[in-house]
């Protein structure tokens, strides 16, 4: 369904972005992925998916918290494989702790990372989209884009920030070939969450098992973890023609979170 076009997925060596990533592969994208990772395993990752899907894979280091290496990795992948039509703004950093004792720079980076490397990314790449009249912006949200929950502030602002960026971009985009939309994932088994429950076990002396039941069981009614294969099912459907109305929506993929 993809094959000719190009797509970037940042943070995407691991987790929610290597499972779109994988995705849109599987539909024939070429791929720029980026994220944190030793230089032999994320060569190796390429390769792979490169040699396992049939297209192209090339990998930039960009640092998500710098502007000018967001806007050189979208040059670079733009040169090397002739466009970025669909963008797949999901890098994302975490930090928990009550607002009075949250570190001022933990709240500078994670509204860098999470919310100002979309627009950085964005503004870079839709003028080669405006070209074509052709593209996908897709930014992972979170359900904490939409509700919020104690200690996390910096994440929360962020991300309900990436919601209003998406609606702001549709609208700009609206009478274009170009959709700009959010996925807001629930529980993830990332190794940001896995983090969390790790600290949620030994905080509370509790097994991890029970840290990780008692976390699904407080927000997402499913009690199951939403995972990075459906979450890229959900972005091809994106990128498809089916969806070229879509535009601004937050689409929700949190097993029933915020429906309550």
């Amino acid at each position: 369904m993809l094959k000719g076009k190009t797509a970037l997925v940042t943070g995407s060596t691991s987790g929610i972005g290597l499972g779109i990533a994988r995705a849109l592969a599987a539909s024939k994208a070429d791929l720029i992925i980026n994220g944190l990772g030793e230089a032999d395993a994320i060569e190796k990752l390429r390769s792979e998916l490169a040699e396992e899907f049939g297209v192209r894979v090339l990998y930039h280091g960009a640092d998500m918290s710098r502007p000018a290496e967001i806007t050189a990795m979208i040059e670079y992948g733009a040169n090397a494989l002739g466009s970025i039509d669909i963008l797949v703004n999901n890098a994302g950093i975490q930090y928990t702790a009550p607002v009075e004792q949250f570190p001022a720079d933990r709240w500078d980076a994670i509204i860098a990372i999470n919310l100002s490397s979309n627009f950085h990314a964005i503004a870079a790449a839709l003028p080669r989209m405006r070209e074509r009249n052709w593209g996908r912006i897709i930014n992972v949200a979170s359900a904490h884009g939409l509700v919020a929950s104690p200690a996390k502030s910096a994440y929360v602002a962020a991300k309900h920030g990436v919601v209003g960026l998406t609606k702001a971009v549709a609208l700009e985009t609206a009478q274009t070939g170009i959709t700009c939309n959010a996925i807001c994932p629930g529980w993830v088994l990332t190794p940001l969450v896995q983090k969390q429950i790790d600290d949620r076990a030994k905080n509370a002396s509790i097994p991890v098992d029970k840290a990780r039941q008692l976390m699904l069981a407080e927000k997402q009614p499913s009690g199951e973890f939403v995972t990075p294969e459906q979450l890229g099912q959900v972005a091809v459907f994106l990128c498809s023609e089916a969806a070229s109305q879509i535009r601004g929506s937050s689409i929700s993929v949190d097993g029933g979170w915020t429906a309550q």
